[in-house]
């Protein structure tokens, strides 16, 4: 990197982090928060999670606030589900179009041919995909083409359908994913970004490329790496106060880290090892802004692991956290069962 290189310090890093997800003050009630919360997309993989992602950065969420026409839901990054802003399902979509000839092909004869199929029409996924001769699963490479929208409830089978295809390419789509990606999580690089979104490395380097003259270099504590220039002056603004307790869950972007960036994030090892598992991810317990333990959730218990002894006043943050949870599946209130063995 050539020029003046912005030194920043882990603090810099996740206060940034914090204040651009509103994971320390939430955000109002209301649609625009809602598509503000998911700016760089919620993994909803495991059922529900994006939703308490909400209920992490916005005030009042509800059981079917993933429901709002505000958002949608689409196969994103690593073909996982996701829910976005509506009207906003390209760059993690079509972003990720692939420049193989082979499997662009194969996306756009899938979306072409569920598109006439269709005909206006949504149907479950499996139903669909037999009509087609194809795995049900292959379906997800037609959302490559940026048409295919789906509706997962978590319990069953996801509803598809196609909608007007972008005025954008897949260049341009992708770029503007790189922006929500740094704008989201601050400093990083074209690799880190490859291992989040799932896309080409050459594809993710020539969008980070083109970008350069909006971007600002920045040397952190992992190495040399980019930001948005616009968002520089947030590193500089005074912290302001800390949330006592939140519950992230499995996938939330606060934590969907690969590699190194985990260690800017959860500085122990064995602490890592817990957190990102080789299963299916616990939630991260956030403490006064550091990931301090995890949580796993059965029905109406949570059951929460801290790495560290919790003063009362935080216990008492995390069980209100939990009391507030939105839960559809579950009449009877949330309640933390504490392991601290």
């Amino acid at each position: 990197m050539a020029g003046s290189i912005l030194e920043l310090t882990r603090d810099q890093i996740l206060v940034y982090r914090r204040r651009v997800q509103a994971l320390d003050d939430r955000l109002p009630t209301g649609p625009d928060s809602l598509r503000r919360a998911a700016y760089a997309g919620l993994q909803d993989s495991v059922p529900r999670s994006a939703l308490h992602s909400l209920h992490a950065r916005v005030e009042g969420v509800t059981p079917d606030a993933w429901e709002n026409p505000a958002l949608v839901q689409v196969w994103g990054p690593r073909y996982t589900a996701y829910l976005v802003p509506a009207g906003e399902h390209v760059p993690f979509t079509l972003g990720r179009l692939p420049e193989r000839a082979r499997l662009r092909e194969r996306a756009e004869d899938l979306a072409a041919r569920l598109h006439e199929h269709l005909g206006g029409r949504r149907l479950p996924m499996d139903p669909a995909g037999e009509a087609l001769g194809v795995h049900p699963n292959s379906l997800r490479y037609a959302a490559l083409t940026g048409t295919v929208l789906i509706r997962w409830a978590g319990a069953r089978q996801p509803t598809v359908w196609t909608v007007p295809r972008s005025d954008l390419t897949p260049a341009e789509a992708l770029q503007e994913l790189v922006r929500r990606y740094l704008h989201f999580l601050g400093p990083s690089t074209a690799e880190s970004f490859v291992r989040w979104s799932g896309v080409d490395g050459p594809a993710a380097v020539a969008a980070f490329e083109a970008l350069l003259p909006a971007l600002l270099p920045v040397r952190t504590p992992l190495g040399e790496g980019w930001m948005l220039a616009t968002d520089e002056p947030m590193l500089h603004e005074p912290a302001g106060p800390t949330a006592t307790a939140r519950l992230l869950p499995s996938g939330d972007p606060y934590y969907l880290l690969w590699g190194d960036d985990r260690e800017l994030l959860v500085p122990k090892a064995a602490h890592r090892a817990e957190l990102w598992t080789s299963r299916v991810w616990p939630g991260a317990l956030l403490i006064r802004g550091e990931i301090v333990g995890t949580w796993r959730r059965s029905k109406n218990v949570v059951e929460a692991t801290p790495w560290r002894r919790l003063s009362p006043g935080e216990r008492q943050a995390v069980d209100a956290e939990a009391a507030t949870l939105p839960l559809p599946e579950v009449s009877s209130p949330p309640a933390v069962r504490w392991d601290e063995s």
